[in-house]
């Protein structure tokens, strides 16, 4: 076009004598045409210097060939790694990524829940951080295209991917007991959440395996950050607390522990032992290096996206599925025989 203006869809159909819907149906592919009308196209599209709309086209597909991912908190190390792993797996299968960080509000979780029934996305990949009132849920089953990860919002008819936070509980518990804990502080979030009930559960189970009733298992519950590791570390030591270790049940949490005992004077692991949950962080780089639960979180990325594809390619109504992928137990340098009991 001489004047400067953009050829359009249009343009071409007109040139080459078909419909706009013509010329735009083989373009995408769903059209067969005889060859003669093919080529007038054809001619059109490269004497008029035509180049598609990929965007346009997207959406004339029912497609924009973006993924959402929602997390609470993209500055946490373990919602960041996560991040990457998903970028990563989607730039490999030639998709886009919209990430969007929910300071753990349900407002903005809710907000971006409805971006897919706006068709701004083609799925959305959720974590959250805090329980349901119901309101997650039943926006969940009433959108679809929704993978559950990490956390679970019960009720929501959805694939939910997690680590195996049952098995991380007992990993835990049986290298406390190994090594002659008896009496083992559980520090952890809401008992309302799935990950705070099931590391709890596979921690009790250790314990009670190895000790029977002589086994004791407290638990602080507030919410997975470095502020409620500070608190709770405040009244282990106000209330002289008898546990001899501590299941702190992620990698915040730890950081919270250890800044307090560190300017209290409490010794990790001479006065209390030390285990981990995420492995995330830099626990590595602690004094003393802290064992920790490894939860596999690349691994949660990338098998997330690989979900969410699955799932937008079923026709069926959305159900519940729950896939559970293996954690590891690294052992450093912050656990050791009690000195009381």
């Amino acid at each position: 076009m001489g004047n400067g203006r953009v050829t359009s869809l249009k343009d071409v159909a007109s040139a080459a004598g078909v419909s706009v819907a013509t010329v735009s149906r083989m373009l995408n592919g769903t059209l067969d045409l005889p060859a003669e009308t093919k080529k007038r196209i054809q001619d059109a599209i490269r004497d008029l210097n035509y180049h598609p709309n990929p965007h346009a086209r997207r959406l004339s597909l029912g497609r924009s060939e973006t993924i959402g991912l929602v997390v609470p908190d993209i500055a946490n190390p373990f919602f960041a790694t996560l991040v990457a792993a998903v970028e990563e797996e989607a730039d490999r299968r030639g998709l886009s990524v919209a990430l969007n960080a929910t300071l753990n509000r349900p407002g903005r979780e809710i907000a971006y829940l409805q971006s897919i029934a706006r068709n701004h996305i083609d799925g959305l990949i959720f974590l959250t951080n805090h329980p349901d009132d119901g309101r997650l849920a039943d926006l969940i089953n009433r959108t679809g295209r929704v993978v559950v990860v990490d956390e679970d919002v019960p009720g929501a008819k959805a694939p939910k991917l997690f680590g195996d936070n049952e098995a991380g509980g007992d990993l835990a518990g049986g290298h406390l007991a190994e090594h002659g804990h008896r009496n083992v502080l559980f520090v952890g979030g809401p008992e309302e959440m799935v990950s705070t009930r099931r590391r709890f559960s596979g921690l009790e189970r250790a314990m009670r395996r190895a000790f029977g009733s002589d086994a004791t298992v407290e638990a602080y519950r507030g919410d997975y950050t470095a502020r409620f590791g500070r608190q709770a570390a405040q009244r282990f030591i106000a209330e002289k607390c008898r546990a001899t270790a501590i299941f702190a049940t992620s990698d915040e949490i730890a950081v919270g522990l250890m800044e307090v005992f560190q300017a209290e004077g409490v010794r990790v692991p001479d006065d209390v032992s030390m285990i981990g949950f995420d492995d995330v962080g830099p626990l590595h780089l602690f004094a003393p290096p802290l064992t920790a639960i490894r939860q596999p979180v690349r691994a949660l990325g990338q098998r997330a996206l690989s979900l969410l594809l699955e799932t937008n390619g079923q026709e069926r109504e959305p159900h519940t599925t729950e896939e559970i992928l293996p954690v590891e137990i690294v052992v450093r340098k912050s656990v050791a025989p009690p000195s009381k009991q």
